[in-house]
């Protein structure tokens, strides 16, 4: 299946203004890189995002978020939003700032 399109186009509406951010097809989606680390992207109809491991477990008590697991073995750091977890731009733009602010403090590739 391929990733929804639409979500590809409101992320770059929202961060129409950050620089230093890189879009690059991976998973079967589209990843987000800020100096070459991942910091969100799409997968399927899903907005994934990349933070600390304790940030990560703790998010996931939500109801829509879940791990990011596509082959059976779930990357730590890395959960999965569904849409109820941002139906404004306001809810998106804090989880793609979220990730992108976990991979800033990461050493540039």
């Amino acid at each position: 299946m391929a990733y929804n399109k639409s979500i590809e186009q409101r992320i770059d509406a929202l961060m129409e203004q950050w620089s230093n951010i890189e879009k690059k097809r991976m998973f079967g989606g589209v990843c987000y890189l800020t100096g070459g680390n991942m910091c969100f992207g799409i997968w399927q109809e899903y907005l994934i995002v990349r933070t600390d491991f304790a940030t990560s477990q703790k998010q996931m008590q939500k109801d829509f978020v879940r791990p990011f697991d596509i082959t059976g073995k779930p990357m730590k750091g890395w959960f999965m939003v569904a849409s109820e977890g941002w139906p404004t731009d306001t809810e998106m733009s804090e989880w793609l700032v979220m990730g992108r602010e976990f991979a800033l403090t990461l050493p540039e590739k």
